[in-house]
């Protein structure tokens, strides 16, 4: 049996979701690999680096500034975390080198950035021989140290931007692989059967009215209340994810459009049906399942965005998917410009095939043989 380590890390929920979204579509086409999922920060919880500098572990700073809406410096805060790993790179490799070399994986497949220079030098200590693989779960690469390092590893893309980056850095052409986006769960790739109107009407909406998803990832936010109050004309739907507080505040707010406010769900795809366009941060798994849904998109970009998400937005307008603001305060005039359009915009949407979480596998098979 192959066993194959898809490496993951719980900072903003994305990076296990590929991870499980792979694994399941290899049981699903009894692929004969035993597919591990393998959590960085339990591997590492005795080293712990994050806590013993900020006294927070690294998933937990990174969630809680999406929370809280703390994402401005965030480069700078990038640079910083770069530097702690830096400074325990010795300690962190022999670590990892030490897990491989008890666990013995066939191939060793990274959805995680930052550590993929650590995790490369503890698998070729301990296993010289094993394929590394990086699978970037953003639409482009923020260098340096991000995702990509100079290094005799696979790249797995999913735009062209990306691999880009990939040849910038020297490396080959029998290394980098292109897919057609970002990995997405197989659930949105079933065909739907509910009827809208009827659907619509069960959550106390008006079936005949336009209605916007807003969604800013499972930790949601703020900016969520600003988008209720600026669009109280607008029918809406809020996921509002782990934020409790946030689904509660939404929840006792009144406006003269209906709303309906979830908070953490599986259901994504479902909400996404009932909806014509998406209002969200630019994050690659929010956009990319929009997308596929057939969804136009507003998002935003300014100093509060992610530095390896900005890039997201120039894709959303090189696509034609969608509007990208400067922040949301003019999110009403947004909805009606887009709206105005929307046809043209589904037409834009409607040309964008996703199939990378089927296409990676294919490329696996290709790298293990």
């Amino acid at each position: 049996m192959t066993n194959i380590d898809f490496v993951y890390f719980d900072a903003g929920g994305g990076h296990r979701a590929a991870a499980t979204a792979l694994k399941s579509v290899i049981e699903d086409q009894n692929i004969p690999w035993n597919v591990r999922l393998v959590n960085l920060q339990e591997v590492l919880h005795s080293l712990d680096i994050f806590r013993k500098v900020t006294g927070i572990r690294l998933e937990d700073i990174y969630n809680l500034m999406l929370a809280k809406g703390w994402t401005l410096g965030s480069a700078q805060g990038l640079m910083f975390m770069h530097g702690v790993i830096r400074l325990y790179h010795g300690s962190t490799t022999r670590l990892l080198s030490r897990h491989w070399s008890e666990s013995k994986p066939d191939l060793v497949v990274s959805l995680v950035p930052n550590f993929n220079r650590t995790m490369y030098e503890g698998l070729r200590n301990a296993l010289p021989d094993v394929p590394y693989v990086t699978i970037l779960t953003d639409f482009a690469d923020y260098p340096p140290h991000f995702w990509m390092e100079q290094q005799q590893q696979h790249f797995i893309c999913g735009t062209a931007k990306a691999v880009e980056q990939a040849r910038a850095l020297g490396h080959t052409e029998e290394r980098i692989f292109r897919t057609s986006g970002m990995i997405l769960r197989p659930s949105f790739y079933q065909p739907v059967t509910a009827d809208r109107a009827v659907e619509r009407t069960r959550l106390g909406l008006d079936p005949e009215k336009p209605t916007g998803l807003v969604l800013f990832g499972g930790q949601g936010s703020k900016t969520m209340l600003e988008i209720d109050r600026l669009l109280d004309d607008t029918q809406l739907i809020f996921v509002c994810g782990k934020n409790a507080w946030l689904a509660q505040k939404l929840r006792a707010r009144k406006a003269r459009a209906k709303r309906f406010i979830e908070g953490f769900t599986q259901e994504i795809p479902y909400y996404m049906d009932l909806s014509d366009f998406f209002i969200g941060k630019p994050g690659p798994g929010s956009i990319s399942e929009a997308v596929a849904m057939k969804l136009p998109v507003i998002v935003e970009r300014n100093m509060w965005t992610l530095p390896q998400e900005r890039y997201n937005a120039d894709w959303v307008l090189e696509q034609g998917a969608g509007l990208v603001l400067p922040n949301f305060s003019k999110v009403h005039e947004a909805v009606g410009r887009l709206l105005a359009s929307l046809d043209e915009y589904r037409a834009n949407v409607a040309k964008i095939e996703n199939r990378a979480v089927y296409e990676i596998i294919d490329v696996l098979r290709s790298i293990k043989a």
